[in-house]
């Protein structure tokens, strides 16, 4: 058994989770919500993965809970990184980590901001990234691209304001086709290449 399937059996028989995936040599548990505290607590103090290197979100707005809560956890001991996920529904909270991984704060934040997903027992459940007053949260996929208010500065108020996005013309997604798979149509000189006599032939000083 190699040691990160030993180490999903190990945590399996110690905490709660919802499923273990081993694949191209990275090790991801899920686990429900409620029970991301006491998962972190575990693999903190017993498997020895001190290190958190990221905390962020990813949205499935077809999903009943739409939102992902993604952990990435570092061990230098094990020399193994380790991922966790949890499910959370809009509306819904999840518990801060802080007490286990002081350094969840920022990235609580920044889920929070881009997400809206909220932490209890966070100290300070603010946005981090936006600016003051913005509205939504950019990284839901239904969050329109334009975004819902512009700012920008008043000459007679002498001062920033916000308004309604005002766009000056129609709003353009441009597709371009990528280089390597080829054009479907000839390009001026292919023809010249497709009539020249020696054309078959890798020698230009010899005929085909």
């Amino acid at each position: 058994m190699s040691d990160l399937a030993a180490l999903s059996e190990s945590i399996k028989a110690a905490v709660p989770v919802t499923a273990v995936t081993l694949a191209r040599g990275e090790l991801t548990i899920e686990v429900a919500a409620g029970d991301i505290l006491k998962v972190m607590t575990h693999l903190h103090g017993v498997e020895d993965f001190k290190i958190l290197v990221d905390l962020c979100g990813n949205d499935w707005p077809q999903r009943a809970k739409r939102f992902d809560v993604i952990y990435h956890l570092l061990s230098l001991t094990r020399n193994v990184r380790i991922r966790v996920k949890a499910q959370v529904g809009e509306g819904e909270s999840i518990a801060s980590i802080i007490s286990v991984y002081p350094a969840a704060g920022w990235f609580e934040r920044e889920a929070f901001d881009m997400y809206g997903v909220p932490f209890t027992d966070h100290p300070d459940m603010r946005r981090i990234l936006t600016d003051y007053g913005f509205s939504g949260y950019p990284l839901r996929k239904d969050f329109p691209l334009t975004g819902f208010v512009e700012l920008r500065y008043d000459d007679e108020l002498k001062r920033v304001v916000y308004q309604p996005v005002q766009l000056v013309q129609e709003f353009r997604d441009f597709d371009f086709m990528s280089p390597w798979e080829g054009a479907p149509h000839i390009l001026p000189g292919d023809e010249k290449a497709a009539m020249a006599p020696n054309a078959t032939s890798g020698d230009p000083g010899k005929k085909p």
